[in-house]
């Protein structure tokens, strides 16, 4: 017997907990995996425009129409969270949003390509809360955080890959075809979810199930969970920064191409590394606020800032300079989606006991709200106004709103006024 068996033998629990590092892998893998098209069709604006003879508002239609079923998705998919295993729910929604791509594929047109996203929209309502809780169920505090942006960089990461993959299969084989890899992904990162998951040993022993509450009394725990201020201050920056992200993925490529002269072929590089930014972003600050003694959500305040600035940098005219353009753009990348990792690591340590996977679903459906209303938004100003300035500029006040209302509520809650020292 080798001595690492041995030393197995010997510490069967330890080798279990090990089994942590595979769990990380395969959520963070069924991410990018899911996401790979719901996440870089942002980067087929130019193709989808042309072939689809749309405008800027359908186009951002379209982007947040897989969105929108998440807005009460994500409530359900919390739910059977707390009541189903991972691997089942979290799988036969991989599997859903497969088979709704490829059915997108042979759809004849604009509308009922909306109508497939809708239902590709259901299936990916379970993947991000799914993928989360069974990370923050396998790691404890000490590399929670590390470990959440690890698998919260599987959504920019597949975004990333979308990004420059999408656009080359749309030029070569045209826009269906998009939509094919996309089915091939997900379908992928079903299969090693539900071939790969296992709960964490402390939740492996047979055990009977805790009685559920009356109806009435899980109705109003849950309207209580949803006035918390914890939760308030929560909704509110998730949504503002969610809609920076959102910001990102539709304007990038387009304002490159059209403010900052750059061709399509380069903008969409651009688009890449911001998403790469922030995958970097979602592992670096969460693991910053593992460490971080001002708290986790400190370093959510952080990246509001930071794309407060950046916002306000594409709206002067130093926001024509390709250069200048695209350093910022890099740089609202990293903040404006690498906020995500600390943010639901914080989520999810906040949830009362036994609650996590609805206290993630209704924070990401409220994110939701956001993800639908933005994107279409920001195409119609632009639309109106022939200029990107009012898409930025919404987006830096909604988040200026947001870190005012936030930080007001943190120094109420310590005591009604600032501190001094």
């Amino acid at each position: 017997m080798s001595q690492r068996t041995e030393d197995q033998a010997a510490d069967p629990a330890g080798a279990a907990w090990r089994y942590r590092w595979v769990i990380l892998g395969i959520a963070t893998f069924t991410q990018a995996a899911s996401g790979f098209f719901v996440q870089g069709i942002g980067a087929l604006g130019l193709h989808l425009q042309r072939d689809l003879d749309l405008s800027t508002a359908q186009l951002g239609l379209l982007i947040s129409a897989a969105q929108l079923v998440p807005l009460a998705g994500l409530l359900v998919a919390g739910e059977l969270l707390d009541r189903h295993d991972e691997r089942w729910v979290v799988g036969f929604g991989a599997c859903a949003i497969a088979v709704a791509l490829g059915l997108g594929s042979v759809v004849p047109g604009y509308v009922p390509l909306l109508c497939v996203l809708l239902v590709v929209g259901a299936g990916y309502s379970t993947v991000q809360p799914g993928g989360s809780k069974s990370v923050a169920s396998w790691f404890d505090t000490s590399q929670r955080g590390l470990a959440m942006g690890i698998r919260q960089a599987g959504l920019p990461l597949g975004a990333a890959l979308g990004s420059a993959v999408l656009p080359f299969l749309a030029g070569a084989y045209g826009w269906r075809s998009t939509l094919v890899a996309g089915g091939l992904a997900a379908l992928l990162g079903a299969a090693v979810f539900m071939g790969f998951h296992r709960r964490p040993p402390s939740r492996t022993a047979p055990r009977r199930p805790a009685p559920r509450a009356p109806l009435a009394s899980e109705l109003r725990a849950r309207v209580r969970m949803f006035r918390e201020p914890s939760m308030t201050k929560i909704m509110l920056s998730g949504a503002s920064l969610i809609s920076v992200q959102g910001g990102v993925g539709i304007l990038t490529v387009l304002h490159l191409h059209e403010t900052a002269s750059l061709g399509a072929g380069t903008a969409g590089l651009v688009l890449v590394a911001a998403q790469a930014a922030g995958a970097v972003g979602r592992v670096g600050l969460a693991a910053w606020s593992d460490r971080a003694g001002s708290g986790r959500f400190a370093t959510v305040t952080f990246c509001m800032v930071a794309v407060i600035a950046g916002t306000a940098v594409l709206m002067t005219p130093l926001g024509r300079s390709p250069v200048v353009a695209c350093s910022v753009l890099v740089w609202l990348g990293f903040f404006g989606i690498g906020w995500y990792g600390p943010w639901v690591t914080h989520v999810a340590e906040a949830a009362p006991p036994g609650r996590t996977g609805f206290a993630l679903g209704l924070a990401m459906s409220v994110n939701q709200i956001a993800i639908v209303l933005v994107p279409p938004t920001l195409g119609l100003l632009k639309d109106l106004t022939g200029s990107f300035t009012p898409a930025w500029a919404l987006l830096s006040a909604m988040t200026a709103a947001a870190l005012a209302a936030t930080t007001r509520g943190e120094r109420e809650r310590r005591g009604g006024r600032p501190r001094t020292g």
